[in-house]
């Protein structure tokens, strides 16, 4: 009789805790918010609201969360009084769609209401759904059909437990006292990624620019973020790849102005914080720009460079082929009043005003973060003018060590070509394999490192000036 009680007991409390009723929090409760994105596609949502609560155990319905939320990382906390106890939560992705009603319903009677074409009068049959797969099967009093007609259209009486119009978390948690409470959600999300874009602008005189840098945000984490107080964070941060499991199956869900300096940065331990000085609204499905820099007059070199090959010096080669292109190189030092602060990778796109005035492009190339102090080198392309025929005009196999090598002797020519109107120099770079010796050459080289031979040529306008070395390599 006492286990009997205690049964009893047992399912009373159990029916007691499902009867709870189920509040819920959305938007319009929100009293602040906060976002910090990451460069890997992650962003660090905070989004306190004020809710009622009661005291002892309540539902509570987290409504308009991200879509892509990572639950395990769900975090809420009250942030003034007394602290909730979780008991247990809840991320219902299934959404409400005319599909998703129709497949939670199969079993149940549904109706289908039909429209007289004619007299606009409706008439109602019931029916059980049988199966809601690839179409659907509903079965009438006296028959099984597959369709409905175009003229009718199906009633449901209730929308079935577990579907939501929007992502939603629900929370289960022990509250100490009844009242208004504030609350604080964090969570990580995907779905929300940043990235920097620079547009330069260069002088006519090619010896600064003007750089300007944007911020691009893209949001498709399944939710908007209004009136956010937003964070950037830029470094490389680890992230711990999940073992693989079959994840759940959800439904789809130009040249610049000048940019104001609208970010304040700080360093966060290995990585640099950038803050926006306003809240800004980030709407689901949305790419927007705010600006993060502006500099003027940063002092910039260019730079022609032919590198060669270290395969070249392993054999013979004759002729090398004609006309090779020096690339076009444009360096700066990330430093001085206007500038000096860590760049978060990005693209930079530079312009130069032609005759006209009108901007034109000429180029781009990607940067990796750059800390203050460092250099940025941008190649924008090949040089135009500028060209060079490279040819190997002798090989000798001095000594063979079999197996454990040998001696060899090589010699090349670099004629390079100059159309421009005024001298220009050219940085050859030619990588050495093993143990090298320079034996003879027509400018003096510099050793750059342990396999690099550097020579700074002078090219005269309308000109030519040929290169020639010798160089003995021990493999």
């Amino acid at each position: 009789m006492r286990q009997k009680s205690l049964a009893v007991l047992l399912l009373g409390l159990a029916g007691a805790a499902w009867a709870v009723e189920e509040q819920s929090t959305q938007l319009s409760d929100q009293t602040a918010l906060a976002v910090t994105i990451y460069n890997s596609d992650l962003a660090l949502v905070k989004d306190a609201r004020k809710t009622g609560l009661r005291q002892g155990e309540n539902r509570l319905a987290w409504r308009d969360v991200a879509a892509q939320i990572q639950p395990e990382t769900a975090l809420l906390r009250r942030t003034e009084g007394a602290g909730l106890t979780l008991l247990e939560q809840n991320f219902d992705f299934d959404l409400l769609t005319p599909q998703k009603l129709l497949e939670k319903s199969v079993g149940e009677t549904i109706r289908v209401i039909k429209t007289n074409p004619l007299t606009g009068v409706e008439s109602t049959e019931y029916a059980q759904v049988l199966a809601a797969n690839s179409g659907f099967v509903l079965k009438y009093a006296d028959r099984v059909e597959t369709n409905i007609p175009a003229n009718a259209r199906l009633a449901y009486g209730t929308v079935p437990q577990g579907l939501r119009d929007r992502p939603t978390l629900s929370m289960t948690f022990q509250n100490p006292k009844a009242g208004p409470a504030e609350l604080e959600l964090s969570y990580l999300t995907g779905g929300l990624g940043w990235k920097a874009d620079y547009v330069a602008e260069l002088t006519g005189q090619e010896d600064s620019l003007d750089l300007n840098g944007w911020v691009t945000l893209t949001n498709t984490s399944g939710t908007a973020y209004p009136n956010a107080k937003l964070q950037l964070i830029a470094g490389d941060v680890n992230r711990v790849q999940p073992e693989y499991r079959p994840a759940p199956k959800m439904r789809d869900m130009m040249v610049m102005a000048a940019a104001a300096p609208a970010m304040e940065q700080e360093s966060l331990f290995e990585y640099h914080l950038y803050t926006l000085n306003r809240p800004t609204s980030i709407e689901n499905n949305q790419t927007k720009q705010v600006a993060l820099l502006s500099a003027s007059q940063v002092p910039v070199g260019k730079e022609y460079l032919l590198r060669g090959g270290s395969y070249y010096y392993q054999g013979q080669y004759g002729d090398l082929g004609q006309k090779l292109k020096a690339g076009v190189f444009l360096e700066f030092d990330n430093a001085g009043d206007s500038l000096g602060i860590p760049l978060p990778k990005g693209v930079v796109r530079v312009y130069k005003k032609d005759a006209a005035g009108r901007a034109q492009f000429i180029g781009e190339d990607r940067i990796d973060h750059t800390a203050k102090g460092e250099k940025v080198r941008l190649k924008l392309g090949d040089a135009f003018d500028i060209n060079a025929d490279k040819k190997q005009t002798d090989f000798q196999r001095l000594a063979n060590y079999g197996r454990s090598g040998g001696l060899i002797e090589t010699a090349y020519q670099l004629e390079i070509r100059n159309a421009k109107s005024e001298p220009v120099k050219v940085k050859v770079v030619e990588p050495m394999p093993a143990d090298w010796q320079m034996v003879s050459e027509s400018l003096p080289h510099t050793k750059e490192s342990a396999h690099t031979a550097v020579w700074e040529v002078t090219v005269p306008a309308e000109g030519k000036t040929l290169l020639t070395w010798r160089v003995r390599i021990k493999y």
